[in-house]
C-alpha cells in the first residue's frame, strides 16, 4: 500500500509528459524534403517602382486618438493588380498602391515591351487623412476597356473610367466618385461579381475601421469625421467595425447601394473586414461571398439573389467531436486576413483557404484549409472541414493575402501567403500579448492598447510562403529555395538558405498582397508582390514547365441588347471553298479539328517524359473571329477533362483576397497527362443580359483567347 501514494505522486507528471510529447508529434511540420519539392521552381525578381530612398516614410501621420498606435495603424495599405490597360487582352500592366508616398501607379510589367511611361491616378481634392489601400480593375461600363476602382482609408472609393482608345496616361482615365457625397470609409478589401445574375458586375467593399472614423492625418477634424477613435470591442467577436457594403450595377458605370443586404449577418454592428472572396460554391451560377474578418468570426454568405434583388443567407459549419470551435466555418475567432479558392481534394468543388496569424512563441491561431464535403449550402449548413494542420498549411507567420496557382503546370496548385506585420529593431510581441489577454471591455479604447511606435517590431522578419504539395499529400514551404521568400531586389531569385517562419536563413520583407498572371505570355505564371514600406517586386517564372491549356475568356463589349459578336472573317481564297474544306479550320463548339501545320508536330504527340522543361509554342490558327472590343468574362467557369478521365475546374474571379487582384485568365496545367490531340473544355457564363450560357470546345495545349457570344465559344485572332 505504501507504493500507491508514490504512483499517484508521479502520475500527473508522467501523463503531462506523454501529452506534451504526443502534442509535439501531432503538430510537427511535414518532413517531406524541401529540396525535393523545390526542384521545379526558378524565379527572377524585378523591382516595381523606385528603390528605397532616405526620405521614404515608414509610418503615416495618424489622427491624435491613435498616436500611441501609430505603428499598428500604419501597417496596411500596399496593394497590386494585374490588368490590360490598352485593350490587347494579355494582362501585362500593373496597378500598384505604394504606401511610401501614398501613390496609385499604373505601369507596364518589367520585361515587357510597352510604349508608355508609368503614371499616377489621383482623385480631386484628396485630403491629408486619405490614403489609397487598393486597386480593382473591372470593365464597369462594358465598353471593352478596363476601368479602375481605387479604394482608401479616409475616403469613399473612386471610379477611374478608361477613355476608349486613348494612349495610356493619367488623362486616359476620368474620375467619378462612387457615392453621391464624400464619405469617410476605411476600406481594406474589394471584389467584383454579378451577384444578382443581371449581366452586370456589382462591387463589394470590406471596411475595417467604422465609417466616419478618421484614422490617418494629423490636425483637426474634417467633414464627416465622427471625432472619436475606435478599436475593436473584442479580440474574438468584434462587431463595431466598418462592415461591408455592396453596390449593385444599375447601368454603365452606375451603381446604387444595396442597403441592408448584410444586416441579417452583421446586425447593427459591422465586422473588421480584411479580405473578400467571390466564388460559386454550389454550381448554381450565383457566386457566394466569403467575408474574412479580423477580431471575429468570418461569414460564408450563400447567394439567394434574383435579378435586381440581392440577398444572402449565412451558412455555418458543423463542429465535430475533435474540432475546436475556432476552426469551424462561421464560428471562428481568429484574425481572417486573406481568402482564396482551390480544389484540395479533387472533387470538382472549390475549397476555401483563409490566412490567419501564426507566430512562433506568440499567437498560434492557424490558417484554415476548409475542404468540401457532400452537402448543400442553402439550408444554412456549410459542408466544409478545416484540414489546414493535416495538410501542412496551418502555419505561415503573420499572414495577409493568400493565393493558389499552378506555377509548374503539373496540375496541382502551389499556395502562397504574404506575411509580416511591422518591421523594426525591438520585438514588441510581449506588449501585444498583454492586449491579447486583456478584458474585452477595455479593448475599444485606443489609449488602453500597448504603445507601438517607430522602431518596434511585430513579426517583421517573416518570409512569404510558397507551399508545394509533396508525394505524401502534405504541403511544404519551399519559398527560400525557390527564391521568393522576400528581400529579392533586382536579380535572380536564388536558392536562399534553410529556414521558414521567423526569417531564419535571411530576413523577410513585410508584404501584403499578390497578383498572379502570365505577364510575358510564355505559359508560365508569374506573380507580383505588394510590399509595405519597401519596393514591391515582380517574380518572373523561369522554371521548367509542362503542357497547359490557358483560357482568356472574353465577352463582346456592350450592354444588354448591344453586345454582339463580330462574324468570322474569311479571306477571298477561303470564300471560294466550301466550309469546312481547308486544313486547320476551327469552329469551336461545333467540331473538333487539330492544327496540322508544316514544321510543327502537334503538341499532343509529346511523350510524357519530354513534357516538362519546355516552353510550349503557341500554334497559329488560320480561321477565327476578328472581334471588336471585348471584356473579361468575369464569373465564367471552365472545366477541362484530361485523357485519364480527371476533370479540373476554375472560375474567373480575379479579385479575391486582401488587396491583390490577379490577371483575368485561367490556366490548367496538364503535367504528364499529355493529350493525343485536344482537350475537351466546357465553359459556362452569363451574357450581357444575364442569360446563362454553356458551350463545349476542344483545345490544343497553349493559350487561347475565346470569345463567348451568341451562345457559342470562338477563337479570337486579330489581323
Amino acid at each position: 500500500m505504501g507504493t500507491v501514494p508514490g504512483v499517484r505522486r508521479y502520475a500527473a507528471g508522467v501523463l503531462a509528459l506523454v501529452a506534451a510529447t504526443a502534442g509535439w508529434r501531432l503538430t510537427a511540420l511535414p518532413d517531406t524534403s524541401a529540396v525535393e519539392t523545390s526542384a521545379d521552381f526558378s524565379f527572377h525578381a524585378r523591382s516595381l517602382g523606385p528603390p528605397a530612398q532616405a526620405d521614404d516614410r515608414v509610418l503615416r501621420p495618424v489622427a491624435p486618438g491613435y498616436a500611441n498606435l501609430r505603428s499598428l495603424v500604419s501597417a496596411l495599405g500596399a496593394g497590386v493588380a494585374l490588368f490590360d490597360v490598352d485593350g490587347e487582352v494579355v494582362a501585362d500592366d500593373l496597378c500598384l498602391v505604394d504606401p511610401r508616398r501614398d501613390t496609385v501607379t499604373v505601369r507596364p510589367a518589367p520585361g515587357t515591351s510597352r510604349g508608355y511611361r508609368p503614371f499616377t491616378l489621383v482623385p480631386p481634392e484628396r485630403r491629408r487623412h486619405e490614403a489609397p489601400t487598393g486597386c480593382l480593375p473591372a470593365d464597369l461600363d462594358q465598353d471593352g476597356w478596363e476601368d479602375l476602382v481605387v479604394y482608401y482609408w479616409g475616403r469613399s472609393p473612386s471610379l477611374f473610367l478608361r477613355v476608349p482608345g486613348a494612349p495610356p496616361s493619367g488623362a486616359a482615365f476620368r474620375h467619378r466618385a462612387l457615392t453621391a457625397e464624400p464619405e469617410i470609409w476605411n476600406t481594406s478589401a474589394a471584389t467584383a461579381g454579378d451577384f444578382d445574375g443581371d449581366g452586370r458586375l456589382d462591387l463589394v467593399f470590406g471596411n475595417y475601421f467604422p465609417d466616419g472614423v478618421r484614422v490617418l492625418g494629423g490636425g483637426t477634424a474634417g467633414p464627416g469625421d465622427r471625432g472619436d477613435a475606435v478599436m475593436p470591442d473584442s479580440l474574438s467577436a468584434a462587431a463595431n467595425g466598418g462592415g461591408d457594403r455592396l453596390y449593385r450595377a444599375t447601368g454603365p458605370a452606375l451603381f446604387a447601394e444595396a442597403k441592408g443586404v448584410f444586416d441579417e449577418v452583421e446586425g447593427e454592428g459591422g465586422g473588421w473586414t480584411l479580405a473578400l472572396g467571390t466564388q460559386d460554391l454550389d454550381g448554381d451560377g450565383r457566386p457566394e461571398l466569403y467575408v474574412a474578418n479580423d477580431f471575429g468570426p468570418d461569414h460564408l454568405l450563400v447567394n439567394e439573389s434574383v435579378p435586381g434583388r440581392i440577398r444572402f443567407t449565412e451558412a455555418r459549419g458543423t463542429r465535430h467531436l475533435t474540432t475546436p470551435p475556432s476552426r469551424v466555418v462561421g464560428r471562428d475567432s481568429f484574425k481572417g486576413m486573406g481568402v482564396a479558392f482551390t480544389d484540395l481534394n479533387a472533387d470538382g468543388r472549390p475549397d476555401i483557404l483563409v490566412s490567419n496569424l501564426t507566430a512562433n512563441h506568440a499567437l498560434q491561431e492557424g490558417n484554415f484549409a476548409f475542404v468540401s464535403r457532400p452537402g448543400g449550402l442553402h439550408e444554412g449548413h456549410a459542408p466544409y472541414d478545416d484540414l489546414g494542420e493535416e495538410l501542412g498549411l496551418s502555419r505561415s507567420g503573420w499572414s495577409w493575402d493568400v493565393k493558389a496557382a499552378d506555377f509548374d503546370n503539373d496540375g496541382t496548385d502551389e499556395i502562397m501567403h504574404a506575411t509580416g506585420f511591422v518591421k523594426g529593431e525591438v520585438d514588441r510581441w510581449a506588449r501585444l500579448q498583454e492586449a491579447a489577454s486583456a478584458n474585452d471591455l477595455f479593448l475599444s479604447r485606443p489609449s488602453l492598447w500597448p504603445e507601438l511606435r517607430a522602431g518596434d517590431d511585430l513579426s517583421g522578419r517573416d518570409t512569404n510562403t510558397f507551399f508545394t504539395r509533396g508525394p505524401d499529400g502534405r504541403y511544404v514551404d519551399v519559398a527560400r529555395r525557390a527564391g521568393v521568400g522576400g528581400d529579392n531586389g533586382d536579380g535572380e531569385g536564388g536558392e536562399g538558405g534553410e529556414g521558414g517562419e521567423g526569417g531564419e536563413g535571411g530576413e523577410g520583407t513585410v508584404s501584403r498582397a499578390f497578383a498572379v498572371g502570365d505577364v510575358d505570355d510564355d505559359g508560365r505564371l508569374d506573380f507580383a508582390v505588394a510590399n509595405q514600406w519597401s519596393a514591391s517586386v515582380l517574380y518572373s517564372n523561369h522554371g521548367p514547365t509542362a503542357p497547359f491549356v490557358g483560357l482568356r475568356l472574353r465577352l463582346p463589349a456592350g450592354t444588354c441588347g448591344t453586345a454582339t459578336a463580330t462574324r468570322p472573317a474569311r479571306t477571298p481564297e477561303e470564300q471560294t471553298r466550301p466550309e469546312p474544306a481547308y486544313p486547320g479550320q476551327e469552329r469551336l463548339g461545333h467540331e473538333q479539328l487539330r492544327h496540322e501545320q508544316p514544321g510543327h508536330e502537334p503538341l499532343g504527340h509529346e511523350q510524357p517524359g519530354e513534357a516538362r522543361g519546355r516552353v510550349w509554342p503557341q500554334p497559329e490558327r488560320p480561321w477565327q473571329v476578328y472581334p471588336g472590343p471585348t471584356r473579361p468574362a468575369i464569373g465564367a467557369v471552365a472545366t477541362v477533362r484530361l485523357p485519364g478521365g480527371v476533370t479540373r475546374g476554375r472560375q474567373l474571379y480575379p479579385a479575391n483576397g486582401h488587396n491583390g487582384v490577379s490577371a483575368p485568365e485561367l490556366l490548367f496545367g496538364l503535367g504528364d497527362d499529355v493529350p493525343d490531340s485536344t482537350v475537351p473544355v466546357e465553359i459556362s457564363w452569363r451574357d450581357a443580359c444575364g442569360g446563362a450560357r454553356t458551350a463545349s470546345v476542344s483545345l490544343e495545349p497553349g493559350w487561347h483567347r475565346i470569345l463567348l457570344a451568341d451562345g457559342r465559344a470562338s477563337e479570337i485572332r486579330w489581323p
